[in-house]
């Protein structure tokens, strides 16, 4: 795959690489047509506004849930990892010990179960079939060498995107639009690639927003936060600012940030004291669809080994220092830290990319787990 790209940035512009892409001037601009307040930076604070916090609390109110009781949910990317944290959910449910949650965010892996998670036990049985019954080929499609060349990523994500259509479905749309009215939000994150940041999408704010083609939308976001950039093709985007059409790029979320909750600038504790509310409990669990012990293996001396065992190993480090940061904002904001990972129990390797049976193994760790009571960490490892 890297020699491919490598020969492809020594191609001429191809079809593929016609875009008309936002200027930087008016990126801050930039909107999605016919929606409002449906996304904000990863990475400032300042798009989470009063205005938006104190809707929510309106909302519970109004629907009769807690508004002093607050669980946050964060899933992180992981691939095929994916089947722990369904397990872990469907276990939980189990056990019957599972909150409901106010807010429910994932990235990559991540955001593919963040909607079911989201919806709750009624969607645990499809959440087991998307990570139990399918395999490389409901996910990508290789493509040759040759193609690979004259094109933005090395598979071919169809596969990927008639899944998402498969399960993001009108009902689920319907059912994600119930909840957030009910003050609880979805949020699922992905990389803008031009502007080289992360975008948090409200999800349930554009399935209860009415407007035409919000489905497709939903499920373009998810594709999208699941694109390994190289991979997958990015996906794009038709935004408007300042009057003119554009298109923005966007890969997976993980690019950015492995699991997160709130951009670090925003504080919760400062709101509450800004706001005069007192007496609020949070707690914030995260699923990490991965291990966090560094794995031992001895790496052929070959481009592809090197590169493939390098990016693993940042994509590893990078997830510990997504939950250091996630458990410093905790701390300072007074909320309850929680964390599970993928256990060093568990030492099956996978012979290819989304092997069933290996999922299928993986799932059942997470459903012992999330069955047999979770063994929360209080703090990072």
């Amino acid at each position: 795959m890297m020699l491919a790209l490598g020969l492809a940035a020594c191609a001429g512009p191809t079809v593929q690489s016609l875009r008309d892409p936002v200027p930087e001037a008016l990126v801050s601009q930039s909107a999605v047509p016919g929606y409002n307040h449906i996304r904000y930076w990863g990475d400032d604070g300042a798009g989470i506004t009063a205005a938006m916090l104190d809707d929510i609390t309106a909302k519970q109110k109004a629907a009769g849930l807690s508004t002093t009781v607050r669980n946050f949910l964060a899933v992180s990317g992981g691939g095929s990892n994916g089947a722990f944290g369904a397990g872990l959910l469907t276990g939980w449910t189990k056990s019957g010990k599972r909150p409901e949650f106010t807010v429910v965010t994932g990235v990559s892996t991540g955001s593919l179960i963040a909607p079911f998670a989201y919806l709750g036990p009624p969607y645990d049985d499809l959440l087991t079939q998307a990570y139990t019954q399918i395999s490389g080929d409901d996910v990508f499609r290789r493509k040759h060498v040759l193609r690979i060349i004259s094109s933005a990523s090395a598979a071919d994500s169809t596969p990927l995107r008639n899944l998402v259509a498969r399960y993001v479905t009108d009902r689920m749309v319907a059912d994600i639009a119930v909840q957030n009215n009910r003050g609880r939000k979805l949020l699922v994150g992905t990389t803008n690639l031009d502007a080289g940041r992360p975008v948090v999408w409200d999800i349930g704010a554009i399935a209860a927003s009415g407007v035409p083609g919000r489905k497709q939308l939903i499920q373009d976001i998810l594709v999208a936060s699941s694109s390994i950039p190289g991979v997958f093709p990015p996906v794009k985007i038709k935004v408007v600012a300042d009057g003119q059409t554009f298109d923005e790029m966007h890969v997976d979320g993980g690019t950015s940030n492995q699991a997160f909750l709130f951009p670090s600038d925003f504080s919760v504790k400062a709101h509450d004291i800004k706001q005069q509310r007192s007496g609020i409990t949070r707690t914030l669990y995260v699923i990490r669809n991965g291990k966090v012990s560094p794995d031992y293996q001895m790496v052929k001396p070959r481009l592809a080994a090197i590169v493939s065992r390098s990016i693993s190993t940042l994509i590893t480090t990078q997830g510990i220092g997504d939950l250091y940061r996630m458990y410093s904002n905790a701390m300072r904001d007074g909320i309850a830290f929680r964390a599970i990972w993928v256990p060093d129990s568990f030492t099956m390797e996978e012979p290819a990319p989304f092997d069933q049976a290996y999922m299928k193994a993986l799932y059942k760790v997470g459903l012992e787990i999330g069955r047999n009571g979770i063994p929360w960490a209080t703090q990072p490892p």
